[in-house]
């Protein structure tokens, strides 16, 4: 029993390790010293899939937990429309549509990063999101409303610090110069609305033919009725 005892206590102890070094340390890292933090993530393969999963599902977590939580003065939302789906898959969505969008780009560009490292890229740019999206789930429960401008600033600054991390990123990762991570990332966000604008094409016709489909059969029930 003891044995077993021991056995647990190293296998948390070899966990919360790993989550402070890759989960937090590593992370911020990056974020204060982005060139050399990403040459790292690429060509040390210090970046790691399990990590990004982390990262995505974290992002989840306190997407989910703002949009209940957050204090009344910054938060409109009903709890009974809370969808954990439709959260979720916003969030997977966001992430692979901007991975799939900047590696179409990058094939054309001539990039360096394959699809696997730019998906790892941009969960790892998560990491000032997810603090602030946090800090801002308490900051809106406990302050004035002559002190929101602080809530906005916090959720403001986790936006740019992401932004931050994925433009050095995108230098890092593809191994790209200035001018050329400029027009990249312009031409990623026109390959995203590409993308998004496909999917609600595609969305719109599979309800159409849904339709179409289900008033045959409608049609034909009632017949056989008749």
């Amino acid at each position: 029993m003891k044995e077993k005892c021991k056995i647990v206590g190293q296998k948390i102890v070899q966990f919360l390790k790993f989550f402070y070094e890759e989960v937090i340390k590593f992370p911020a890292y990056i974020l204060a010293h982005p060139l050399k933090g990403f040459e790292e993530f690429k060509r040390y393969k210090k970046g790691k899939v399990s990590v990004s999963l982390i990262f995505m599902v974290l992002m989840i977590i306190v997407n989910v937990l703002s949009f209940q939580y957050n204090g009344f003065l910054v938060n409109d939302n009903e709890i009974k429309d809370l969808n954990t789906l439709s959260q979720i898959a916003y969030i997977v969505g966001i992430i692979l549509v901007i991975t799939v969008g900047n590696w179409s780009v990058t094939t054309l560009f001539d990039g360096k990063g394959n699809m696997k490292e730019i998906f790892m890229m941009v969960c790892y740019c998560l990491y000032p999101l997810i603090w602030a999206t946090g800090v801002g789930i308490l900051l809106s429960n406990v302050l004035a409303q002559d002190e929101m401008a602080l809530f906005t600033l916090v959720i403001a600054l986790g936006g740019f610090l992401t932004a931050y991390m994925f433009f050095f990123g995108v230098i890092s990762i593809h191994e790209y110069g200035l001018i050329q991570c400029v027009l990249t990332i312009l031409a990623t966000i026109l390959a995203v609305l590409i993308i998004l604008f496909a999917c609600l094409l595609f969305f719109d016709l599979f309800q159409r033919m849904y339709g179409f489909i289900y008033t045959i059969y409608q049609e034909i029930t009632l017949r056989d009725l008749l």
